[in-house]
């Protein structure tokens, strides 16, 4: 049973899995930052000095009442909060993965057809001497040294 789990485990297509969920996971980091740390300051000072991660809905106080300045606070206190601003840059990040994971399916799609179409075999003619299939362009049959017209 070991045997056949390490022929599993070691075969390309497990291995290549592995890499891409690595690949995938770190990622995943670098667009969480870049939402979180890059794009959507910007946008929060576009909106009057607005910080996503602190959108939440109070849903029960904690040991201390509020109101809380920002959900660290909110935490803090032990409160339950509904955290829609932590939701939305999630979906960002989810936007932004789909996007560039999409790019990359389009362009081996399209690095596949390539491979698959076949170049185009040049155009042929036939000797009138000889009946042998020469190129279109040739001006002396390679087979029996004619002049073809």
């Amino acid at each position: 049973m070991f045997k056949e789990f390490r022929e599993f485990a070691v075969k390309g297509s497990v291995v290549d899995m592995a890499v891409g969920i690595i690949i995938g996971a770190a990622f995943i980091t670098i667009v969480n930052s870049f939402v979180n740390d890059i794009l959507m300051p910007p946008i929060g000072l576009l909106l009057g000095s607005v910080d996503f991660q602190n959108f939440f809905l109070l849903l029960r106080e904690g040991k201390t009442a509020g109101p809380f300045g920002s959900l660290t606070e909110a935490k803090a206190a032990g409160a339950v909060t509904l955290n829609y601003g932590v939701f939305f840059n999630a979906v960002i990040s989810f936007l932004i993965v789909v996007f560039v994971v999409f790019l990359l399916v389009r362009t081996i799609n399209s690095l596949r057809r390539q491979e698959q179409t076949p170049p185009a075999a040049p155009p042929t003619s036939e000797c009138p001497y000889c009946l042998s299939v020469i190129p279109a362009k040739a001006v002396r049959c390679a087979y029996c040294t004619s002049e073809i017209k």
